[in-house]
């Protein structure tokens, strides 16, 4: 019978009748019933009920009493029932400790009644009051407490009685001393018991000592001891800290151990426990395979496999799973389903099952009052960035956690809120919360995103003076900082935080710090890192291949992108984005079709990788091998349709490039300024005037935005090359922002293609303004001026490059042939062909020169 059953009877009892009176025994029984259900008021009534009938000085009453309200929390009535009895045996003050055990922030109590205890030898503790002690010694981590509570059990002949010598194993294995003190804890008791084993094989493998954990697990098997269901929980999860092919193999013997004994293989928590493990090393489909066939399944049991999934990437598995669970509406999902699958419908943004998931959990009290329901809620919208809806969810958890607080406070830095995250912040601080690294790494990643480098400085001060900085034990917190000011371009700062992490130093510092420099374009700084550099991932090369990609070292760049290669690694899609650069540098279609074809068979689908791709065969010439790229592609985004525009526009093929932008259009893919400037500068080279002018007006009628510096230099250049020349210059003056060196840089030069000596004097008058360093436009004027037989004019150019000391720097050009890069420089002899260059072209030259006979 229920207790609470128990004390309906009674109340019917006495109702039907007012001559029964109780005797001690059935009050004691009752109140026995009131303590294992807490009902004090009920028990404090017994206890006034006692009093009139004259029991209380009853023995097994007072003890009833005592234990409930020693069990209820009511202290004051405990102390002051316990004060007042006169003969109290070692049961009465083992009740009492008990109580206060069992209460949360009374362990100084607890510690302070054992020695009382001790001192005033009215009752010895026997081995149930060190067994109550002992685990309180182990939460408080008291270790010299708990080495005391050893010695007297010494004193008193109890260390080979499993009653005292348990707690003392398990006591010993929390502070972390399991393999000395807790094995010779272990070794004292006489008759060992299963509690005993588990005990010792959990010790040491919460101890980081699998190897003897297991070893001692073998042990028990060769004797008369035979594990349980509590064994089978503390060995698997040593199998799974062991070298990965041992623990699997040590995982098996197990198994088969549970397999061969009928009640383990029954019992639901030794297969949630086997499962659990396969599920950890991601043996999933042994996983499930178990899943199914268990004759009966728990909560756990659901649990665990669909966490599992979730932790091994298979997000709708855990996802169906889920589904599963929910029709079968049996048992129904509490925090831990709800925190294990809300992760996968954040991966796959599944919106509508978060949804049911939310409603469910406002349905329940018990779910909604739970901080970390909330907080996975909260994190499933942060992740889909629902920020509004994170925020909403985040006002709704009544106790707020770091948890809470660094979940939203992401949230926000991901939208780039930064009004919303600074408010945060200080509501946070307000409310007592101190931020944790979590908290800090949050606010720097914000403030790095838009480059707000003295809120970094604020941010980093804070860390330093609240101690953040140095209790962090691995260089996380150190990283971000010195990632937060690189990204700013405050490489001095984050050169100081890479010294002072001289001891703390991984492979991300490095990167982080060869990251900043590849930003700052200081290859020789991140050649230096890169150097001293024990250990490097990919990342590294990458970066390294990207630094000197980027700043016209090609060469260089090719060299470290094979030795990466001979190093074992595989390149990735970032590497091969890294590379080609060099390609388009060194027009090397060989390499850049060697890249290609490494991204076919590694079978990267990348939508951005193949854009570049598209981008760089146009620049080194193989316009159609772009083409057709462009055209097997299944997904095309804006970046594909702006690369294959620009390969055409490059190439002269406008009426193709008008084509794709038509195309792309009916697509409903909206153009930014770059694709427009691509395609105006396709018309703008084939001289196609009024398709190029009507683009251009479409720019602020049709899509909406001003048109940019770089359009009106198309346009400039439209006009010119269609031979209306005074059009252009009237465009240029009545453009609503000041035209830029590049403007009147491109009408200069179509007034000297169409010799407009006049006009072309005054706009070179508007260029030296802008730009007196450029030699460029000096040498076009003069040449404009000579071809119309201006001499005065020359010289009158050439006497202004003398006084600005200007120099014409020297041509250069390479061609690649057989693999080799051949590279010319005007003036220059030392190519090892030359005699043979030379030749060649002499006689090319004469034969030129011969008359030619049809």
């Amino acid at each position: 019978m229920r207790h609470d059953e128990v004390l309906s009877l009674f109340l019917k009892r006495v109702r039907c009748s007012v001559e029964y009176k109780p005797n001690s025994e059935v009050l004691a029984a009752l109140l026995k019933s009131c303590a294992a259900i807490s009902a004090i008021r009920f028990g404090s009534v017994l206890h006034g009920y006692a009093l009139k009938l004259g029991h209380v000085s009853c023995q097994a009453l007072c003890k009833g009493l005592l234990n409930l309200y020693a069990k209820s929390g009511a202290l004051d009535h405990c102390n002051k029932l316990f004060g007042e009895m006169d003969q109290r045996d070692p049961v009465i003050w083992n009740i009492v400790l008990s109580g206060l055990a069992g209460l949360k922030g009374h362990e100084a109590e607890v510690m302070r009644l054992f020695h009382s205890m001790h001192m005033v030898n009215e009752a010895k503790p026997n081995s149930v009051t060190v067994a109550i002690v002992l685990p309180v010694c182990a939460r408080l981590q008291d270790l010299d407490a708990g080495k005391s509570v050893h010695s007297y059990v010494i004193k008193s002949g109890l260390e080979s009685h499993t009653l005292a010598g348990n707690p003392l194993i398990s006591m010993y294995a929390k502070c972390g001393v399991v393999c000395c003190e807790g094995y010779a804890a272990f070794n004292s008791i006489e008759f060992k018991d299963v509690v005993s084993w588990n005990a010792v094989i959990a010790g040491f493998s919460g101890n980081k000592s699998p190897e003897e954990a297991f070893k001692l697990f073998h042990t028990m098997l060769r004797g008369p001891i035979q594990p349980n269901y509590a064994t089978i929980a503390s060995v698997l999860p040593v199998c799974a800290s062991l070298e990965e092919n041992a623990g699997y193999r040590y995982a098996k013997e197990v198994h088969c151990h549970v397999l061969r004994r009928v009640e383990l293989v029954e019992d639901v928590s030794v297969i949630n426990s086997v499962m659990s493990f396969y599920l950890r090393i991601g043996q999933t489909e042994k996983a499930e395979f178990l899943f199914r066939n268990m004759k009966s399944r728990d909560l756990v049991s659901w649990n665990a496999i669909i966490a599992g999934y979730a932790s091994n990437g298979e997000w709708w598995k855990a996802l169906e799973l889920f589904s599963e669970l929910v029709s079968l509406e049996m048992v129904n999902p509490d925090s831990v389903t709800l925190v294990s699958v809300l992760p996968p419908c954040a991966n796959v943004h599944n919106l509508q099952v978060a949804k049911e998931i939310h409603g469910y959990v406002l349905r329940h009290p018990g779910l909604h009052e739970d901080t970390s329901v909330g907080n996975a809620l909260l994190s499933f919208y942060a992740k889909c960035n629902y920020t509004q809806a994170a925020l909403g969810t985040f006002l709704m958890i009544s106790d707020k956690d770091l948890i809470s607080w660094n979940a939203i406070l992401d949230a926000f830095s991901e939208s780039r809120s930064e009004t919303h995250l600074v408010n945060l912040l200080h509501w946070m601080l307000r409310e007592g919360i101190r931020p944790d690294s979590v908290t800090i790494l949050t606010i720097i990643r914000s403030y790095a995103a838009v480059s707000r480098v003295k809120k970094v400085k604020e941010t980093h001060g804070y860390s330093i003076r609240f101690g953040l900085l140095q209790c962090d034990a691995g260089p996380t917190l150190g990283n971000g900082m010195l990632d937060a000011y690189a990204k700013c371009g405050n490489m001095k700062y984050a050169a100081n935080i890479f010294e002072g992490l001289s001891e703390k130093r991984n492979v991300v510092t490095c990167n982080s710090m060869i990251s900043g420099y590849v930003n700052s374009s200081s290859q020789d700084d991140a050649y230096a890192i890169f150097s001293t550099m024990s250990e490097t991932d990919l990342t590294t090369w990458n970066l390294m291949v990207r630094v000197y990609a980027e700043n016209d070292f090609p060469d260089q760049a090719l060299s470290l992108f094979h030795e990466l290669q001979v190093q074992g690694m595989k390149p990735d899609t970032m590497t091969i984005m890294s590379i080609l650069p060099a390609c388009a540098h060194v027009a090397s279609v060989h390499m850049l079709r060697q890249c290609h074809g490494y991204v076919t068979r590694a079978c990267f689908n990348d939508v951005q990788l193949n854009g570049a791709f598209i981008d760089i065969y146009s620049k080194c010439g193989s316009v159609f091998c772009a083409y057709k790229l462009f055209l097997s592609s299944p997904q095309k985004d804006l970046l594909m349709f702006t690369a294959m525009i620009g390969g055409f526009a490059m190439h002269g093929l406008a009426e193709e490039a008008l084509r794709i932008f038509s195309d792309m259009l009916e697509l409903g893919v909206k153009p930014d300024h770059v694709i427009i400037t691509a395609v105006l500068f396709a018309c703008s080279h084939a001289g196609l005037v009024d398709e190029g002018w009507k683009i251009f007006n479409s720019i602020e009628k049709l899509h909406g935005f001003q048109p940019t510096m770089e359009q009106y230099a198309c346009v400039v250049d439209l006009l010119a090359r269609g031979g209306r020349i005074k059009d252009a210059y009237t465009f240029v003056t009545s453009m609503p922002i000041e035209a830029n060196a590049n403007i009147w840089g491109t009408l200069l030069g179509a007034c000297k293609t169409h010799h407009e000596v006049e006009l072309g004097r005054v706009v070179a008058d508007h260029l030296f303004k802008i730009e007196a360093d450029n030699i460029g436009n000096y040498v076009v004027m003069s040449n404009l001026y000579a071809a119309d037989a201006r001499w005065d004019g020359v010289m009158e150019i050439r006497r202004l490059m003398r006084n600005r000391e200007l120099k014409k720097p020297a041509g250069c050009s390479w061609i690649e042939v057989g693999r080799r890069k051949n590279v010319f420089i005007a003036g220059d002899s030392s190519h090892p062909q030359r005699s043979t260059i030379y030749r060649t072209l002499s006689t090319l030259d004469q034969l030129m020169k011969e008359p030619f006979h049809f």
